[in-house]
């Protein structure tokens, strides 16, 4: 393996943080910005749809802007956009102005976060093995180093604008710095001849992709609909349902997100040796089991333990649904993944309102049927992985 590949894929990982730890930034920011605008909490839910829209678009437009002009020019540029683009929150001082930044910092972010996907496929398919799963444990990895920075500048006495001012300024040297490293993504001699047997194939197969594309997709959205409930709702669950402190509460939504990190570190390996399709199927029953012990238990260490298990299996779900979908068709890697990704973002926003919706007909426990039903779909769902050429043999075979 040479050295340009490793340091693609150092470089990756680099992104990969810098794009949670811009986000995080944000969030760790939002108390204090939403008491200078002077908004209430349902004026900032509102505010946050527009943050999701601008993510939206920008991850469809990206997807195409990668796959015309290659990842090694749209990750950079899009992560100092983004890393520009982290200030303009911290900076109104009316409800407007914030929805307008708010607005421009989803577009970036979901440029950023399409683009580092897609070029993330282009490297597992260097490596010959599946290597995704730990991208997506960095960007887990880039929070936690946002609620550090956020509290040191906090203590510190800086305003949200100079704090989240000089992430950016770091951010964009970082993503400046990284962009050598990253992998051309020319087609090759083989890629060429591949796009030449695809455009004579016929409609047929173009369609077969395409519905294969958006139910991966699908089960993206139930997928990350099940991990934004169990972000806003793990805490409250054992807090209003199981009476406990709120400082106790707030190790449920820890558990969660402790055993998906650890889960994503671990994946990568569990799928070179039993393959995606069994992470996806057997991660969203591990899931469903977690779920199921949060739902109808009445004891706190075995709510800790569903929430711990509901982490651990969905760890793995949606990096091999991001995988699949890059390596459908190569020549389109970007579109795909953008797809998959928008889909799978509106589900992870529309799991917190879901769920509390539901709280206004049954109680919070007994809405987590809801996602014990999208996790079984998942389940039954997952041979969708093997349906083509299988993934992980396509990439063994590359390899050897």
């Amino acid at each position: 393996m040479n050295h340009s590949l490793r340091a693609a894929r150092v470089a990756t990982f680099v992104y990969f943080s810098l794009c949670g730890t811009l986000m995080g930034t944000w969030v760790v920011n939002i108390p204090a910005i939403e008491e200078r605008v002077g908004i209430t909490h349902a004026t900032l839910g509102g505010l946050l749809v527009l943050l999701a829209l601008g993510a939206f678009i920008g991850m469809q437009v990206a997807g195409r802007l990668t796959d015309s002009l290659g990842a090694r020019i749209v990750v950079p540029a899009t992560g100092v956009l983004c890393s520009a683009a982290l200030v303009l929150p911290g900076l109104p001082r009316e409800p407007w102005t914030l929805a307008g930044a708010l607005l421009a910092f989803g577009f970036c972010n979901g440029c950023l976060d399409v683009s580092m996907n897609a070029h993330a496929v282009h490297v597992e398919k260097a490596y010959g093995r599946p290597v995704m799963s730990a991208f997506h444990a960095t960007f887990s990895v880039g929070g936690v180093v946002a609620a550090l920075v956020g509290a040191a500048t906090a203590s510190a006495g800086l305003s949200p604008a100079a704090g989240m001012a000089a992430m950016g300024a770091l951010g964009i040297a970082i993503a400046l710095v990284s962009a050598r490293a990253l992998l051309p993504t020319a087609p090759t001699a083989a890629d060429t001849g591949s796009a030449r047997e695809t455009e004579q194939a016929p409609a047929a197969e173009h369609r077969g992709t395409s519905g294969r594309i958006w139910i991966l997709a699908a089960l993206a959205l139930m997928v990350m609909l099940c991990e934004g409930a169990a972000n806003d709702w793990s805490a409250l669950h054992l807090k209003d349902v199981l009476g406990t402190p709120a400082s106790t509460a707030a190790f449920a939504y820890g558990t969660f997100a402790a055993t998906m990190t650890i889960g994503r570190l671990l994946a990568d390996r569990l799928v070179a040796r039993f393959g995606s399709m069994a992470i996806l199927r057997y991660g969203a029953v591990t899931a469903a089991v977690g779920i199921t012990i949060v739902t109808v238990s009445p004891w706190i260490w075995a709510a800790f333990a569903g929430w711990a298990l509901f982490g651990l299996g969905l760890s793995g779900c949606v990096p091999q649904l991001f995988s699949a979908a890059g390596h459908a068709d190569p020549s389109a890697a970007g579109a795909n993944v953008s797809r998959v990704a928008g889909l799978g973002y509106v589900g992870m926003l529309a799991g917190p309102a879901a769920i509390g919706w539901l709280t206004h007909l049954v109680a919070l426990n007994h809405t987590f049927v809801l996602l014990i039903m999208l996790c079984a779909i998942t389940a039954v769902a997952a041979g969708i992985l093997r349906t083509g050429s299988d993934r992980t043999s396509e990439m063994a075979a590359s390899s050897s």
